[in-house]
């Protein structure tokens, strides 16, 4: 299968930056989420993230990204992002506000440049996956090279388990 570039791989090779693109397929009515695309793949779960898109009290995105299953905790990206609350960003306005959709967000190449934030389990993995921009598109490269081509600040994002 030939891979259709997106925006998000276009933007990784515009910085030079190298990475590897892996696709899987999913039954319609499946949600094409990350940890769908781990088990496809037999990747380790601690290495796949997700990104999620929160607004802000002050109408500001935010941009988080955490290990595909664990939980947010609004509290602390709230706190991270220096705002007094965060929400999801409702579905209707995801593609308005990133130009991507549902399991297909990617950190990188969204429509503006929003501050993001990756949770601080990142530092025990040397590379990650995460969605490469498209359903059924993932790409895999180093957690140093994500995290210094986007500035993203290291911050502990879960809700702990209890």
């Amino acid at each position: 299968m030939k891979i259709q570039k997106t925006n998000a791989m276009r933007w990784l090779d515009t910085k030079k930056i190298s990475y590897e693109v892996l696709t899987y397929t999913y039954k319609e009515g499946e949600s094409p989420s990350g940890m769908y695309a781990a088990k496809y793949h037999n990747e380790p779960f601690e290495q796949v993230f997700k990104t999620i898109v929160c607004k802000a009290n002050t109408n500001e995105y935010f941009v988080y990204m955490i290990p595909a299953l664990e939980e947010l905790d609004f509290k602390k990206c709230a706190k991270v992002a220096n705002v007094k609350s965060v929400e999801l960003l409702p579905l209707k306005d995801l593609t308005k506000v990133t130009g991507y959709v549902r399991g297909g967000t990617s950190p990188l190449a969204m429509k503006k440049l929003f501050k993001t934030f990756i949770d601080v389990s990142i530092m025990k993995e040397e590379s990650i996956y995460f969605s490469g921009g498209k359903i059924g598109y993932q790409i895999h490269m180093s957690s140093k090279d994500l995290i210094n081509s986007m500035n993203m600040v290291i911050a502990d994002l879960l809700k702990n388990k209890e």
